[in-house]
């Protein structure tokens, strides 16, 4: 992907603050109408990787493109939202008058319709009238959203827009993304509730001490497949049977099999058939990948692995 047809292009970025390193030679795209998720610990560099990109941090090193402009041009910043991890609201004002004291500090002329529809995205429409004081953490981070929202940007950027909300919060969150990538809206998802990630994403990028870990889509991601079994009476020949088929790993009478990328279609059942007859009660037979959180937890214990 080229720097100008991306919606967001990075390189090199560096950026230490004394003798702390907070983002070191991390480079990323995200193409417009695709959502990446941005995953790490805590301190892993993620909310300054964001903040260089909007220019809220100055970079020591390196390169920004929003939407195929520098990341300084007045004309790239008037085309992407942003919701920060921390944000607060006048309480004595409204909702609506909250989003167009935005739009008029943007400067950028957002009729009233626009205003009703971004607050009827996020599920406010029936609260503009209402004052930011009264309302709840959850309801003030779909607020935040809505200003995000409501000039209409071709880039979205969001630092952990669920952490306030419950699980139908978190649902309509992960619609309206869907919705903004149906019209070509790229979306750059800061979370760490990587079952949303998982959900959501088109590609996923791993910081871990400033550094870029790993990076791709989920499937080249969560490339290792696994087959759990549930067997009655596995003895030492089905075991051995189990183990030819790859690295095994056992929990009472319930067997993980870690199979290739990509298996033969014949190979689960060649080896469940093999099972019956060597005389193994097969109670259960459950193919999938590993998790998100497991491929990032091996990701993070091996950079760990590797400082020791």
């Amino acid at each position: 992907m080229t720097a100008p047809s991306a919606a967001v292009w990075c390189s090199g970025l560096r950026k230490r603050y004394r003798r702390r390193t907070a983002v070191d030679g991390v480079s990323f795209t995200v193409g417009r109408g695709e959502i990446m998720g941005l995953l790490g610990p805590n301190g892993a560099g993620k909310s300054t990787a964001i903040k260089i990109l909007l220019g809220l941090v100055r970079a020591d090193a390196g390169e920004v493109l929003l939407l195929g402009r520098p990341a300084a041009d007045p004309r790239a910043r008037a085309r992407v939202g942003y919701l920060p991890e921390l944000f607060r609201y006048q309480p004595w004002l409204t909702a609506e008058e909250v989003l167009r004291l935005h739009v008029r500090l943007a400067g950028d002329p957002v009729p009233p319709s626009a205003r009703r529809e971004s607050l009827g995205l996020v599920g406010l429409a029936d609260r503009a009238d209402d004052r930011v004081g009264a309302f709840s953490k959850g309801m003030q981070q779909r607020l935040g959203l809505a200003v995000a929202l409501v000039a209409r940007p071709e880039l979205v950027v969001l630092d952990e827009p669920t952490s306030a909300l419950d699980p139908i919060g978190r649902a309509d969150v992960r619609d309206l993304l869907l919705s903004l990538r149906e019209r070509g809206v790229a979306v750059l998802l800061n979370s760490h509730l990587i079952g949303e990630v998982e959900r959501v994403c088109d590609r996923v990028v791993i910081l871990d001490h400033g550094r870029v870990a790993a990076a791709g889509t989920l499937p080249e991601l969560l490339g290792r497949r696994e087959l759990r079994l549930r067997l009655g009476d596995a003895g030492a020949a089905a075991q051995a049977r189990l183990a030819a088929t790859g690295p095994v790993a056992k929990d009472g009478d319930e067997y993980t099999v870690t199979l290739p990328a990509e298996p033969d279609e014949a190979l689960v059942p060649a080896l469940v058939a093999d099972l019956v007859a060597l005389g193994v009660r097969v109670h259960a037979v459950e193919p999938g990948r590993i998790t998100l959180e497991e491929r990032l937890l091996d990701i993070l214990r091996a950079g760990k692995a590797d400082e020791q």
